[in-house]
């Protein structure tokens, strides 16, 4: 009885263990890249947001050519349009994991006016922060949200600089995101926002104007310059494992994505292997948007004549693999030792 008992014990420990590794985010290393464009405008997409699900949040439309219009997707061809009522144009920028997702972004109306807005249940709400100004052409953008359904912006102020700011949906609090004043921090955006309440932005130092992304982990406040040597950095999402994205300018003036592990304090830069510098619509290189807790990857590249959004899966390292294999053969050999015990009790 006890050897059953051990043996049992040990083979949900083997369970447990390939449960994990197949399960466990890869480090970084290597990616297996997608490309994914809504029919609606091939020419022009944006892939910005991923949930835990694989949920995907974007639009179509390069706002001059053909308007923006948001959606949801989930791979490989399941696209949702989701639209602000009456808009002019939508951008959907984030998405949570929760059963019924919240979705969140900004929509314009006809006089080029930005409004955020947060969508549960197939309802859109709008959202303005109160210290916006009333005048002039109005900017509110919501860039992100998590499963407490706080999410994360910015506004234009009175000086023409955005200030970032969370929005707690439940209470409909604003709460403004304020860097430490050794940033000289001028247009402060956040970008993102994980589970833990850590958030992720990016702002433009007043002294030499160069922008610089940010981290808010557990209050604590870490400016990241282009780890290039280049003139800007822009975090544009993070999850729950201690990974940020986003992208940065290099010397030489080419757009690059990144993952930033801020556990380690390293850089990759992760570029779409299909990716131009030559720009389309503005856009140029590749741009890392979002980040779920399984390492996946979303953004966008140019490839010298379109804007493409794209989908990067990390490949497990070959160690990992082996873990794999060395965890399947225990499984194997105390499968078969659990049959020969059978066959002699049998006998």
């Amino acid at each position: 009885m006890k050897r059953a008992f051990f043996a049992r014990a040990g083979l949900l420990a083997l369970l447990a263990s390939a449960s994990f590794l197949a399960v466990c985010p890869a480090q970084a290393g290597s990616y297996d890249f997608n490309t994914y464009n809504n029919s609606g405008d091939p020419n022009f997409n944006q892939l910005l947001g991923i949930n835990s699900a694989g949920t995907i949040a974007g639009y179509f439309g390069d706002g001059t050519v053909s308007p923006n219009k948001g959606y949801t997707f989930v791979r490989p061809s399941t696209y949702s349009n989701e639209n602000f009522p009456g808009s002019a144009q939508t951008q959907v920028t984030g998405i949570n994991s929760l059963a019924t997702p919240t979705t969140v972004g900004f929509w314009v109306d006809g006089a080029g006016n930005n409004f955020g807005f947060f969508s549960q249940f197939g309802s859109f709400t709008t959202v303005v922060d109160p210290n916006t100004p009333t005048t002039g052409t109005m900017t509110n953008q919501l860039l992100g949200v998590n499963n407490s359904n706080v999410a994360v912006g910015f506004y234009v102020n009175s000086a023409g600089n955005d200030q970032g700011y969370t929005y707690n949906i439940g209470s409909n609090t604003y709460t403004p995101v304020t860097l430490p004043s050794s940033f000289n921090a001028v247009n402060v955006t956040a970008t993102g926002i994980n589970n833990l309440g850590d958030i992720s932005g990016f702002y433009t130092n007043s002294v030499n104007t160069d922008t610089l992304g940010f981290l808010d982990i557990g209050g604590t406040f870490t400016s990241l310059p282009d780890p290039l040597a280049g003139t800007s950095t822009m975090i544009l999402g993070l999850n729950d494992n201690g990974e940020a994205v986003g992208n940065y300018t290099d010397a030489a003036g080419n757009t690059h994505g990144f993952v930033y592990d801020w556990l380690t304090n390293t850089w990759q830069t992760v570029d779409d292997p299909s990716a131009s510098q030559t720009a389309a619509f503005n856009v140029a290189g590749t741009t890392v948007n979002g980040i779920n807790d399984a390492g996946t990857l979303v953004g966008f590249y140019s490839d010298g004549t379109n804007v493409n959004g794209f989908v990067a899966s990390p490949v497990p390292e070959p160690s990992t693999w082996a873990m794999m294999l060395v965890g399947f053969a225990g499984l194997g050999a105390l499968s078969l030792r659990a049959r020969g015990r059978r066959s002699a009790a049998a006998a």
